[in-house]
């Protein structure tokens, strides 16, 4: 017979619960930020405006309200956990937290801001993809190499350091939620709904908001990618730190 033990102690359960709630609020995030990207989008495109104006403000009101509620509850879920790493690593290194959790917050906020005011514009190259692209790319790196800038003491491990960079673009994407596609798609989901009862004209104001909402979603999706490869490199790929 196998024996299961369970661990008894409150510390040990209490982190498998914050990592099991982070994995499934994460699972539900990103698998409507992919079927946005990947089925919504061009499935859209397919409707004529009549409709999609009935099918555009049920779908997205009911599918917006689970992304921007995971998004929140993946975030602090990881936060927790990546707390305990970095009260644990600087325990050990006779250090402070400060440092980390301070530069995590302070370095990928400005990173966010950066990225949209890159958007605000709407026009021009930087309303053109490929161009935004090169410059998220660029601040997302400049984003990652102050963050092991200020954690390079010694004794920061992997998981610490890998997470602080992919937890970093987890919290960009979660300000995309809430800062931008949920702030634009409620104005939207608004005038499509007005527009399909009572015909009032949809504003001109939404052709820029979609537009946005569009270079925004598309960006969380790609950086989605780093940010998966780096939550399995904290503990499975040891590319930081000693």
């Amino acid at each position: 017979m196998i024996e299961i033990n369970f661990p008894t102690d409150l510390n040990t359960n209490l982190l498998m619960l914050v990592r099991w709630l982070h994995f499934i609020a994460g699972i539900t995030w990103l698998g409507l930020l992919y079927f946005f990207n990947l089925v919504n989008v061009p499935f859209m495109k397919e409707l004529d405006s009549s409709t999609r104006g009935k099918v555009l403000p049920s779908l997205m009101s009911r599918a917006l309200w689970w992304f921007r509620w995971a998004a929140v509850v993946t975030v602090l879920m990881g936060l927790a956990y990546w707390g305990s790493v970095v009260a644990s690593d600087a325990r050990n290194g006779g250090a402070s937290s400060g440092v980390p959790m301070a530069s995590f917050f302070v370095t990928w906020t400005v990173a966010w801001a950066l990225m949209y005011a890159c958007q605000i514009p709407g026009k021009g190259v930087l309303d053109k993809g490929p161009v935004l692209a090169v410059i998220y790319v660029v601040i997302v790196l400049a984003a990652s190499g102050l963050f092991l800038h200020f954690n390079a003491h010694g004794w920061e491990s992997n998981r610490l350091l890998a997470i602080g960079i992919g937890g970093g673009i987890g919290w960009v994407m979660m300000l995309n939620v809430w800062g931008v596609i949920w702030r634009a798609q409620k104005k939207i989901i608004k005038w499509t709904a007005e527009n399909a009862a009572n015909g009032t004209a949809i504003p001109d104001k939404a052709k820029y908001l979609s537009r946005q909402v569009f270079l925004t979603s598309r960006a969380s999706f790609w950086m989605s990618f780093p940010l998966l490869f780096l939550m399995g490199a904290a503990s499975h790929y040891p590319m930081f730190g000693k």
